[in-house]
């Protein structure tokens, strides 16, 4: 009575036909790149001037910090007075 009705072929059709299979065509050419000794000089001198730049600001904030806490030390020192 409530017993489902099965159809006859369990796998229904493929929605697309599969096209016969072509001889593989031919890849494109990836364009070759080259990279001169010159280009590779120039980012290597550019991450250095960089690094020193970035350490030369390091530096400086440090120094600029100790100067400020010797100043307030001597500021309180002069307040004490």
């Amino acid at each position: 009575m409530f017993l489902p009705k099965y159809p006859d072929n369990p796998t229904p059709p493929p929605a697309y036909a599969h096209a016969p299979a072509d001889p593989a065509p031919a890849q494109r050419a990836v364009p070759q790149i080259s990279i001169s000794t010159g280009a590779v000089a120039a980012v290597l001198a550019g991450g250095v001037v960089l690094t020193a730049l970035l350490a030369a600001v390091a530096v400086t904030a440090i120094s600029v910090a100790i100067a400020a806490v010797v100043l307030r030390s001597m500021l309180r020192d002069q307040r004490r007075r």
